[in-house]
């Protein structure tokens, strides 16, 4: 046996998963409160023994370990046009597994530079302008960042002609120069930002976050558990080698906080009578809802889907629900009792998140008239044929009524040029896995994709 330590430091548990590498087989999980508040290595520890309760004294061949803990890698932007240069940017944040807390387009104001201050990033990324475009914009705000003295890194992936201006005007300053991530207009390059974000988490994040002592005992470097969790999932579907992939998937994770959807899948036009409008988007994409989840962003279900919609699911009254949203709020920690009124609307805000959040996250189709007759116009990805949704998360893996409330990621009437999956089977990561199998991908691709295929059903 040649058993590897995978460890997930998340913001409210740390998971630890062992697995053996000759099987290859889940050997056991175990989670303990992550411990951030003092020390983080202080819930490992406990972890530790939790896992060897299940799974007996083991002589680790590997340790390898991801981290979203006290918040994950928050993530500001600014670009030059919203729809262009400030979409790419977003893309290059969330595919390295960060957490964007703000998007600016256009000229940095005063009143930008105050939220930016007051947020204190751990990364801003500023770009704008394809190459040998505009450049009195990113300029200008260069200049605005270095007037709030920044005490945090900075990223410049604009047009490469005022890519020297940038950092002289931030000299003195945590600066890095990485290619544009659009150098010419509607080409999409974010690579060599994704990379470089994350190596600034290895350098500064790991060790501002707590965890350095941690990190040390590992043997890889340490990622952002959402890139972690992108891995798995492209590595899920696209396979490796010889060994074939389930094939395009969405999948959703509710949380907490928030609903973090990803999809593996070209998603482009079907037909020759349908234009695509935008950004072309990347085959693994990622996106974070922030203000949908189940307890601390439970509001904003309430919010986009309505007391009556969450009244109607739950079999409650607007009161009940409404009440009972209050007591969650005020809460997060609470646990609803099987069959009583909290397990009925926990499940009706999850149902709410998951079709919230994958609406969100999916292309639209509009019909319009041309000279040549009707046209249709497809803006984002086209996930209908997509036959695979993976679901994690408390709500849906301690549900006995996973499949229901995973079917609200799929189309419906209601929605009809939302272009969800239009049928597909669930499956589940019962034991929170992806993540740990992302991390074992780094070095055993082969052997986290057997055993994904075993473990989510």
């Amino acid at each position: 046996m040649k058993p590897v330590l995978l460890i997930d430091f998340g913001s409210t548990y740390t998971k630890l998963t062992a697995v053996d590498l000759d099987a290859p087989a889940l050997l056991g999980t175990a989670a303990a409160y992550t411990t951030v508040e003092t020390d983080i290595n202080d819930g490992l520890t406990l972890g530790l023994q939790r896992l060897e309760e299940v799974t007996g004294k083991l002589d680790y061949a590997g340790r390898y370990a991801c981290s979203s803990a006290a918040g994950g890698l928050r993530m500001m932007a600014c670009g030059l046009v919203p729809e262009l240069t400030g979409e790419a940017a977003r893309m290059a944040s969330l595919g390295a597994g960060a957490k964007v807390i703000g998007l600016y387009a256009y000229q940095l104001t005063d009143e930008d530079l105050e939220e930016i201050r007051a947020a204190a990033p751990d990364i801003f990324l500023l770009v704008g302008g394809t190459d040998g475009g505009n450049t009195a914009n990113i300029l200008h705000n260069a200049r605005q960042l270095a007037s709030i003295a920044p005490d945090f890194p900075i990223i410049v992936a604009g047009n490469r002609t005022a890519a020297a201006g940038c950092a002289k005007a931030l000299a003195g300053y945590e600066v890095y120069v990485c290619e544009n991530v659009m150098p010419k207009f509607g080409v999409v390059n974010i690579a060599p930002t994704q990379r470089k974000i994350r190596e600034i988490f290895l350098q500064r994040i790991v060790q501002a976050k707590g965890l350095q002592a941690a990190a040390q005992q590992m043997d890889g470097e340490m990622m952002p558990t959402p890139a972690a969790v992108l891995r798995s999932l492209e590595l899920l579907s696209q396979g490796w080698e010889e060994e074939p992939g389930i094939g395009e998937l969405v999948a959703v994770d509710v949380g907490g906080a928030t609903t973090d959807i990803y999809s593996m899948a070209d998603g482009m036009p079907e037909t020759m009578n349908t234009v695509y409008k935008g950004l072309p988007e990347p085959f693994a994409k990622r996106t974070v809802e922030g203000d949908i989840g189940m307890r601390y962003s439970i509001r904003g279900i309430v919010e986009e889907a309505g007391a009556k919609k969450l009244a109607q699911l739950s079999g409650l009254t607007v009161e009940r629900v409404e009440q009972l949203v209050d007591e969650f709020s005020a809460n997060p920690d609470t646990v609803p009792e099987p069959g009583s009124d909290g397990a009925a609307l926990d499940k009706a805000l999850a149902s709410m998140a998951v079709r919230i959040g994958v609406r969100r996250h999916a292309g639209t189709m509009e019909e319009t008239y041309t000279m040549m007759g009707k046209t249709f116009v497809q803006e984002g990805k086209n996930l209908t044929q997509i036959k695979n949704i993976v679901v994690t998360g408390g709500s849906l893996i301690h549900s006995e009524e996973t499949d229901d409330i995973a079917g609200y990621a799929l189309y419906s009437p209601e929605d009809p040029g939302s272009l969800r999956p239009r049928e597909a089977r669930v499956l589940v990561d019962r034991r929170y896995i992806l993540a740990a199998m992302g991390l074992l991908s780094v070095t055993q691709p082969q052997a986290a994709l057997q055993i994904m295929k075993k473990e989510l059903k």
